[in-house]
C-alpha cells in the first residue's frame, strides 16, 4: 500500500472569500435561509445541560430542586425558566457538583 505525503509547501490555503465562494458552491451544503430559521425548534438550555450532565429527568430534578413536572414543561417547550431560573441554570452548567453539594448540605 502507498503513503502519500503532502508537504506544507504545497498547500495553499485559502482566503475567507474563498472558503465563502467554495461553500456556497455546494450544492448540498447550502446556508439556512429566514424560513428553514423559523422551521426548526430550538432544544432548550435545560434539557442540553441535563443530558451534557448524563442525568435523566427525574435525576435532575431531585439533584436540583427542581419540579419534575416543570423540568418537563421547559424541556417540551410548553414553558420558560423565567430570569432567576435561567440563571440558576448557568451555575449548574457551570458548577454542577458544587450546585448539588450547597443543596444538600446537612444543617449542623
Amino acid at each position: 500500500m502507498s503513503r502519500t505525503t503532502t508537504s506544507r509547501k504545497t498547500l495553499r490555503p485559502m482566503t475567507p472569500e474563498a472558503i465563502e465562494g467554495a461553500a456556497r458552491a455546494d450544492s448540498d451544503a447550502q446556508p439556512l435561509t429566514r424560513s428553514d430559521l423559523k422551521r426548526m425548534k430550538r432544544t432548550p438550555q435545560a434539557k442540553i445541560i441535563r443530558r451534557a450532565l448524563g442525568l435523566t429527568q427525574e435525576e435532575f430534578a431531585g439533584h436540583y430542586h427542581i419540579p419534575l413536572g416543570t423540568l418537563r414543561d421547559w424541556e417540551q417547550g410548553r414553558a420558560e425558566p423565567d430570569q432567576a431560573t435561567q440563571a440558576y441554570l448557568k451555575v449548574i452548567a457551570r458548577e454542577p457538583e458544587r450546585v448539588q453539594r450547597l443543596l444538600n448540605r446537612r444543617p449542623h
